[in-house]
């Protein structure tokens, strides 16, 4: 599981762009650490109240705490921003593109805080910021597979180097179902209750095809069969027939896979030539989607049958 700390500059990095966010000042201090994945508006630290203040969180200044501090006389505002910056917060971000005065960018820069603008109105950054922090201090993890969008139920497909997982989702990708990631998967955990998969920046929208090479999803099989991410609902693994010694011909037994943890349904799928591994896919993730919906034949077929066998008055 990964444990990366969950840095001003990561967050820049990620999500500057969604967020609006341009760096100011205090620079030098983009590798100092979100300790909480939540946000704080300082305005009763920087009216000299600071009990209860959260210095591990993320700081936002909006309109209110500004026209406060226009009320204050120059040295006294000042010895506030440096109140403030002395309490090591992580940064700070001014919201509906308020320019800071140049005495809180010297204090900043004293410090080593960075300091961020955005045009976003207040309330909207803190929703957005909250959410972004939440995903990065999400637990996170990977997993050696490709991921499908099978009519809303996420596909991981695995298997061992050669067996047939590219071709599988080729044939996948031709009924119309949507790519999420090629080769490996990453996980993380949402709202500590869903597995989300999704795939490496670097290699979206590209697959690797054994003997063809990378091959481009979005231009080969349109905008539509690519997906950024998706819940994780079933992990399918291929292995060759004679590597499946018993198979459960009815799926009485449902098995599962822990990942992050959460329990996930697992099935094994024996390949040998002339078998539609895509077909067969498909119709793992159908039976899937029936069984979150309460359906499950395997079970009606044993009713039915403990049914039959009993003896008639």
């Amino acid at each position: 599981m990964n444990t990366q700390p969950v840095t001003v500059q990561r967050f820049f990095n990620e999500h500057s762009s969604a967020l609006g966010l341009r760096l100011l000042g205090g620079a030098t201090g983009l590798g100092r650490v979100i300790r909480e994945p939540t946000v704080n508006r300082p305005g009763l630290a920087l009216a000299g109240f600071r009990k209860y203040f959260a210095p591990r969180r993320l700081q936002v200044i909006g309109n209110v705490e500004t026209a406060y501090l226009r009320t204050l006389e120059p040295t006294l505002r000042r010895q506030r921003y440096d109140e403030l910056f002395r309490a090591r917060i992580p940064c700070v971000v001014l919201c509906r593109g308020l320019r800071p005065e140049k005495a809180m960018l010297e204090s900043a820069e004293a410090a080593s805080i960075p300091m961020f603008q955005t045009s976003l109105l207040t309330m909207k950054f803190i929703n957005q910021a909250t959410l972004a922090l939440e995903a990065l201090f999400a637990p996170r993890t990977q997993v050696h597979g490709s991921m499908v969008d099978i009519q809303g139920i996420g596909v991981i497909i695995q298997g061992e180097s050669g067996i047939g997982k590219s071709e599988a989702v080729l044939g996948l990708l031709e009924r119309g179902y949507s790519l999420v990631a090629d080769d490996i998967t990453l996980l993380h955990l949402l709202d500590g209750t869903t597995v989300i998969g999704t795939g490496k920046a670097l290699t979206r929208n590209l697959m690797e095809v054994r003997g063809i090479g990378i091959i481009d999803v979005a231009a080969m099989f349109g905008v539509a069969s690519i997906r950024s991410d998706k819940q994780v609902d079933l992990i399918v693994t291929l292995k060759g027939w004679d590597q499946v010694p018993e198979v459960d011909r009815l799926g009485l037994d449902e098995q599962h896979v822990e990942h992050l943890g959460m329990r996930i349904p697992h099935m094994v799928i024996p390949v040998r030539p002339g078998r539609d591994m895509a077909r067969l896919i498909e119709v793992a993730a159908f039976q899937t989607k029936l069984r979150l919906s309460g359906l499950n034949p395997a079970r009606e077929l044993s009713q039915r049958l403990t049914a039959a066998m009993k003896p008639k008055l």
